[in-house]
C-alpha cells in the first residue's frame, strides 16, 4: 500500500522551513527624474507590491531547501536565483523588484541585494510556495 503525499502538509513544512526571511517586492511606475541642479538621475518612482515570508534562494540554496524537504522539487533554471513566497502573496511581475529586508535565516549575505524580476511566476497543478525566477541588479 502507497500512501499519498499531502500537499497542505508539505506546504506548511516548506513555509515553515524556507520562508524565514521577510521579502519587499516593488514595482516602477515611472521613471526617475533627472536633478537639474546637479545633474544626477534621481530614484524611480515604485509602488509596493508584497512585503512578509520569502526566501531567495541560489543554485546552491535550492539544493540545500532539497535536502531539507527531501526530495527534488526545484528544476534547473537558466536563472541562478529564485524567489519563494507563499500562494496568497501577490504575483510579482516582470522587471519587479526584490530586497530581503530582514533576514531570519541567520545568512546575511542576501541583505543589501536586489533582484530583479526575469518572468512571473511559475505555475503548476499542484503548487506548494510560488517560485518566481530572478536575475540580480546589486552585488554585495
Amino acid at each position: 500500500m502507497t500512501t499519498g503525499i499531502d500537499p497542505e502538509e508539505v506546504r506548511r513544512h516548506l513555509e515553515a522551513a524556507l520562508l524565514v526571511d521577510t521579502v519587499h517586492i516593488t514595482r516602477p511606475t515611472g521613471t526617475a527624474p533627472l536633478d537639474p541642479a546637479t545633474g544626477l538621475v534621481g530614484e524611480v518612482p515604485v509602488e509596493h507590491v508584497y512585503e512578509g515570508p520569502g526566501a531567495v534562494l541560489s543554485g546552491h540554496g535550492q539544493v540545500t531547501a532539497e535536502g531539507i524537504v527531501g526530495r527534488q522539487w526545484l528544476d534547473d533554471t537558466v536563472s541562478w536565483y529564485r524567489l519563494l513566497t507563499p500562494l496568497g502573496a501577490p504575483l510579482p511581475g516582470r522587471y519587479d523588484r526584490v530586497q530581503v529586508i530582514a533576514a531570519r535565516s541567520g545568512s546575511p549575505a542576501t541583505l543589501g541585494r536586489v533582484w530583479q524580476v526575469l518572468d512571473p511566476s511559475e505555475a503548476s497543478t499542484v503548487e506548494l510556495v510560488r517560485v518566481t525566477r530572478l536575475d540580480e541588479v546589486t552585488p554585495p
